[in-house]
């Protein structure tokens, strides 16, 4: 099993973005917790979270509300 995030523009299509997985759900939103404002920088709007082919949640919006 791994955790992964799919990276998505405002519409919700998908968009390039760094591929990286994680062994757990821990890791993978440690790792977001620091990359997130890099990624908004990189264009990507939202995000979901993946584990394996399932989505675990999102989307989540990269922008404060």
């Amino acid at each position: 099993m791994s955790f992964r995030w799919r990276y998505e523009d405002a519409a919700g299509s998908p968009v390039d973005g760094p591929d990286t997985t994680f062994a757990d759900q821990a890791e993978a939103e440690l790792w977001f917790s620091d990359e997130w404002p890099d990624l908004l920088d990189a264009g990507i709007e939202q995000v979901r979270l993946f584990e394996d082919d399932t989505e675990v949640y999102g989307p989540m919006s990269l922008r404060a509300n």
